[in-house]
């Protein structure tokens, strides 16, 4: 029987929309053990709340292996859904639910991991939040000059 202890693994997540909707951003960053990797991606027309949660998406299948992962987010909606809703919108069929194509692709990513969602207040301090946040901005600022 293989050991059955998962890496720790800490998400921090943010996504930014110029518009809503517009072009929009999303930013991570993977944290094992003191190292860190940064993601970044984007779209030319979508929400915030889209980019808060394809931000959490990218960061799941980034991991190679089944983990337990922190996903830290000044998302209320991410986080509430994560921890609270997710069960109870699958079992309805997702009927009347915004976003039903991400939250299946977050399904999909999440399917190995054990995953817990903390909120943190937004653009107070927290060093790696504000990281994602001003990354997810750029990328969305990006994409918006991309398009003049």
């Amino acid at each position: 029987m293989q050991n059955q202890t998962r890496k720790q693994i800490t998400l921090y997540s943010d996504g930014s929309s110029l518009g809503n909707p517009g072009p929009g951003g999303y930013a991570g960053i993977l944290e094992y053990k003191g190292k860190r990797k940064e993601y970044v991606g984007g779209e030319e027309h979508t929400t915030n709340n889209r980019m808060e949660l394809r931000a959490v998406i990218e960061g799941l299948k980034l991991l190679k292996e089944p983990c337990k992962v922190e996903v830290i987010s000044d998302s209320s909606y991410v986080v509430k859904a994560i921890n609270e809703w997710l069960e109870g919108w699958r079992a309805k069929g997702f009927k009347k639910v915004k976003n039903v194509d991400l939250w299946e692709a977050y399904l999909e990513a999440a399917g190995p991991h054990k995953i817990h969602g903390t909120w943190i207040r937004g653009h107070d301090g927290h060093p790696e939040n504000e990281r994602c946040d001003d990354l997810a901005r750029a990328e969305a600022e990006r994409i918006q000059q991309s398009l003049k």
